[in-house]
C-alpha cells in the first residue's frame, strides 16, 4: 500500500453543534495551510509545535466559510503514525462537504472506510487486534461489550499473545539449529522442558478460546427466547421484564401470532427478549406460521424461558420441558420458568421443583409474572447463567470470530506437537507443527496476514475511522 497520498474525511457522524474533520498523509499541513487563514499573523502550521490548536478560518477564495480550531499532530506522534491534521468547523452539512471539496480540490483524497485504522496499523501504531478493537470500542452499545474492546485496544490480549510467540520463537530456533547439525545427531532444544512451555501455552490458549462465550454475550447481547403454551403468560412476562406494556396481553388463545422483540440493558450486559405465539396444534393458518417462526427463535436464541404454570400437573411440566430438550441443541440455556406462583402455595412450589431432575445446563425459579414477584430474582439467574461476573477474574477476554477460528487452529497445532513429542516424533515434522502454531498466532495481531485478510477487517470501518 503506498502512502504516497494525503487522505481527508469527516469523522464524525449525522448533524451537530460540531464536526470534526480529519486529514493524514504526507501534504496534510501544506494542504489545510492552504484553506486555513490563523486568526494571529505569525508562523505557518509547518512552522508550529505539533500537539498544538489553532483557532482561525477557512476561506475559498475571499469568501469565507467557517470559524475553526486545527489541531496539529506531526509523524510519528499521531493516530496514524503520519502528519495529520482534525478540523473542528460548525456541524452545518454545507460548510462540511464545502471544507472537504476545498481539501480534495487543493491534493487531498477521499479516505476509504477504516483507512486512517489500516494507516495506523501499518505505520506500527497499533497490531491488528488493536485496530479491531477500535471498530468495537465505536460499535459498543452495553458496558460489557465497552469494557472488552477498551481491554483489546490496550493491548492486554496482543501482550498475552506476544509473550506465548516469544516462548515459542525460542525453542524453534533452538529446533531449527537442531536440522543444521541433523548428521551430528545433537539436542540443542531440551524436550522435557519443551513438553512443559506446550502444554503451557495449550493451557492458555484453551482459557481464550473458552472465553469467547462470554466475549460474544458482552459484544452482540444475549437473545432470549420466551415460550410457552398459549395463555401461559408470555406477553405479560416481558411486559414485566421490560417494565412497559410492550406486548398485548388477553385472556384470548393465540393472542400473540407473531414475535416480538425488544432489548434491556442488564448490569452492562444487552438482552433481547422475544415473546414468541404459544405452542399449541391449532387450525388457524396465521397462528401456525407464529408457531413455526416460535421454533425459528428458539434455534437462534442462547438461552429458552419455558413458561410453564406453577398449578400444572407436574407429568405436564416434564413432558414439556422434554419436548423442548427435543428442539434445543447442548449449548443453549434452558430456565423453567413456574409462572403464576402467586396462586400456589409455597411448599407445593418447592416439591414441583424437586420433583423435577434437570440437566446440566437447565434451572428452574418460580415468578408471578402479572404481580411482578420474583422478576428480580429471573433477571438475576439470566446475569448468572451469562457469568458477567468471569470477566473481572480473566484477564483477557476475546470477542471476535477471527480471533476465535485462529486460537481453535493454534490449539490443534500445539496438540499434535505434544503428541509428536511424546511420540518422538521427527524434528523436522515437529518444527512444522510448532511453525503453524506461530502462524496462527501471528495472524491475530498482523505479523502475519494478506491484503485479502486486512481488506475484509478495514472494509467493515466507518469512514473517518
Amino acid at each position: 500500500m503506498s502512502f504516497d497520498s494525503t487522505i481527508c474525511a469527516l469523522a464524525t457522524p449525522g448533524h451537530g453543534a460540531i464536526a470534526v474533520i480529519r486529514v493524514s498523509g504526507p501534504a496534510a499541513i501544506r494542504i489545510t495551510e492552504a484553506i486555513f487563514q490563523p486568526a494571529t499573523t505569525g508562523k505557518q502550521l509547518e512552522e508550529q509545535p505539533p500537539n498544538t490548536i489553532h483557532f482561525g478560518t477557512i476561506h475559498s477564495g475571499e469568501e469565507m466559510i467557517d470559524e475553526v480550531l486545527v489541531s496539529l499532530f506531526k509523524a510519528p506522534h499521531s493516530y496514524t503514525g503520519e502528519d495529520s491534521i482534525e478540523i473542528s468547523c460548525h456541524g452545518s452539512p454545507y460548510i462540511q462537504q464545502k471544507i472537504l471539496e476545498l481539501l480534495v480540490s487543493h491534493g487531498a483524497e477521499p479516505a476509504r472506510p477504516g483507512e486512517f485504522t489500516q494507516r495506523a496499523f501499518l505505520n506500527g501504531k497499533m497490531d491488528l487486534s488493536q485496530a479491531e478493537a477500535v471498530a468495537d470500542l465505536i460499535a459498543s452499545e452495553s458496558e460489557g461489550a465497552h469494557r472488552v474492546a477498551l481491554q483489546q485496544l490496550r493491548g492486554g490480549f496482543s501482550d498475552r499473545l506476544k509473550s506465548l510467540r516469544e516462548q515459542l520463537l525460542h525453542f524453534i530456533s533452538l529446533i531449527e539449529l537442531e536440522l543444521d547439525f541433523s548428521e551430528e545427531d545433537v539436542e540443542f532444544a531440551d524436550r522435557s522442558k519443551l513438553v512443559n512451555l506446550v502444554n503451557q501455552i495449550a493451557t492458555l490458549i484453551d482459557e481464550l478460546i473458552n472465553s469467547f462465550q462470554l466475549g460474544n454475550v458482552l459484544k452482540n447481547g444475549v437473545p432470549v427466547a420466551i415460550i410457552g403454551r398459549p395463555n401461559v403468560g408470555k406477553s405479560t412476562l416481558l411486559n414485566a421484564i421490560l417494565k412497559e406494556e410492550r406486548a398485548i396481553v388477553s385472556e384470548i388463545e393465540g393472542t400473540t401470532r407473531d414475535s416480538i422483540e425488544d432489548t434491556i440493558n442488564l448490569e452492562g450486559v444487552n438482552f433481547r427478549f422475544i415473546d414468541t405465539a404459544g405452542i399449541r396444534e391449532t387450525a388457524d393458518t396465521i397462528e401456525n406460521l407464529g408457531i413455526r417462526r416460535t421454533y425459528q427463535k428458539i434455534e437462534q436464541s442462547s438461552v429458552v424461558l419455558l413458561l410453564t404454570e406453577a398449578g400444572d400437573d407436574p407429568a405436564i411440566i416434564k413432558q414439556s420441558i422434554e419436548a423442548i430438550r427435543q428442539q434445543i441443541n447442548g449449548g443453549k440455556q434452558l430456565v423453567v420458568v413456574l409462572n403464576k406462583s402467586d396462586r400456589v402455595p409455597e411448599k407445593q412450589q418447592k416439591e414441583l421443583q424437586q420433583n423435577i431432575k434437570l440437566l446440566e445446563n437447565e434451572s428452574i425459579i418460580s415468578i408471578s409474572a402479572e404481580q411482578g414477584e420474583n422478576i428480580d430474582g429471573l433477571t438475576s439467574l439470566l446475569l448468572e447463567i451469562v457469568n458477567l461476573g468471569s470477566i473481572k477474574h480473566q484477564d483477557v477476554v476475546i470477542s471476535n470470530i477471527r480471533h476465535y477460528n485462529a486460537l481453535k487452529s493454534a490449539s490443534e497445532g500445539l496438540s499434535r506437537a505434544s503428541e509428536g513429542l511424546t511420540s518422538a516424533l521427527p524434528t523436522d515434522l515437529l518444527a512444522q507443527d510448532i511453525r503453524e502454531v506461530l502462524h496462527y498466532l501471528g495472524e491475530i495481531t498482523g505479523e502475519v496476514t494478506t491484503d485479502e485478510v486486512l481488506g475484509n477487517i478495514f472494509k467493515n470501518f466507518c469512514i473517518g475511522k
